[in-house]
């Protein structure tokens, strides 16, 4: 039987998001009906907003809710278990089979579809690789921005970059995914950890959660201001030049071309015979694309890589996360900032487009 749902739907022309009655077609044999209580915000869906498109869209990719009804190949998630819903699949076997999909028909007769999941929805329909079941204990709102802000954020420092007690890493942009790197590095026991960022409030709440330095890049040159706090011991190059300090890890948690530009030369340099040069990390979806001293890079034996959704099995990393979030490493509470309705999604998205979300946003959802 189908299921009601309030969608926000994003029109083909470039307009403002509607929030629309649809109804959720029965799930196909891998798909599971979720009723949400609560969904992420996320950056990088300005990015699908703001180009264009080919059809009306439906978006958000991280969520926390209830299982309703599911197919009859779903067999990891029963009716009535508490469940998030990620853009990432959950195992590397449910990653080796297509997704099925779902479009969605609006009351105008057109349809609108999603590459994978949508979650800026009361209920939503997934196919059962973005579906993981969590404890029935688990908090129904700040939790629901692990599917997509910690993982990327936290999973790039544990798992891509694997960084370990000691290392010095600088994290290029403190918004919701880079305060989640910031919190991974504290948790692993880096140091020291360096948050950069165009603004001091950023910084200073950075430290809230782990940043032992802030680099404010407005006022002056952060590979320079990076590179005086992270000292290399007196080795040379293979030209002979001292080499200078820099990170053990530079993350872009941003993507612009400028942050883009700066981890390379923000990493440590290699010292010849004695030492590996130190690893640029672009985390933020990029935009434009980056200049990369080819010499740097080699000279320097030093490494620019890229890392998607954290490098995550959500099967595997959801539960180490939310053991985090109890233990109060990861005070997702704190991280949270901006509460908004369904209908007030506009309002949230223009609030995150002009830089006004300090942390993440979540929608929540009536009961």
């Amino acid at each position: 039987m189908p299921t009601p749902a309030r969608v926000a739907v994003l029109p083909q022309e470039q307009a403002p998001l509607s929030v629309e009655e649809i109804a959720l077609p029965d799930p196909a044999p891998h798909q599971v009906v979720v009723k949400q209580f609560a969904s992420g915000i996320c950056h990088s869906q300005l990015h699908q907003m703001h180009r264009q498109r080919t059809a009306p869209a439906v978006l958000g990719h991280e969520s926390i809710g209830v299982a309703l009804e599911v197919g009859s190949e779903v067999s990891h998630v029963k009716e009535g278990d508490k469940v998030m819903v990620t853009w990432v699949p959950r195992n590397p076997e449910e990653a080796c089979r297509p997704a099925e999909l779902v479009t969605l028909q609006r009351p105008d007769g057109s349809t609108a579809s999603t590459s994978n999941v949508f979650t800026w929805a009361d209920h939503t329909i997934a196919d059962g690789m973005y579906v993981v079941p969590v404890p029935q204990e688990t908090d129904e709102d700040v939790t629901s921005i692990i599917g997509c802000a910690v993982i990327t954020g936290a999973g790039a420092v544990y798992n891509t970059a694997a960084v370990k007690q000691g290392d010095s890493v600088a994290i290029f942009g403190v918004g919701g995914v880079g305060l989640c790197a910031v919190v991974a590095a504290k948790v692993v026991g880096a140091n020291p950890i360096i948050a950069v960022d165009l603004d001091d409030e950023k910084l200073e709440f950075a430290k809230r959660f782990g940043a032992t330095h802030g680099v404010n890049a407005s006022g002056g040159d952060a590979v320079e201001q990076i590179r005086e706090l992270t000292p290399t011991e007196e080795l040379y190059n293979a030209r002979g030049v001292r080499i200078t300090g820099g990170a053990d890890f530079a993350f872009d948690c941003i993507g612009r071309k400028a942050t883009m530009d700066q981890i390379l030369p923000a990493a440590r340099p290699a010292g010849l015979g004695a030492t590996t040069g130190g690893t640029a990390v672009l985390v933020g979806i990029a935009q434009g694309v980056p200049e990369i001293d080819a010499l740097d890079l080699v000279l320097h034996e030093k490494k620019y890589i890229g890392s998607i959704g954290g490098s995550c099995q959500p099967d595997r990393d959801f539960p180490m996360f939310l053991k985090w979030y109890e233990d109060g490493e990861l005070d997702l509470g704190a991280l949270v900032t901006e509460r908004f309705t369904i209908d007030q999604i506009n309002e949230a998205t223009t609030a995150l487009a002009n830089g006004e979300i300090f942390g993440r946003a979540i929608l929540e959802f009536e009961a």
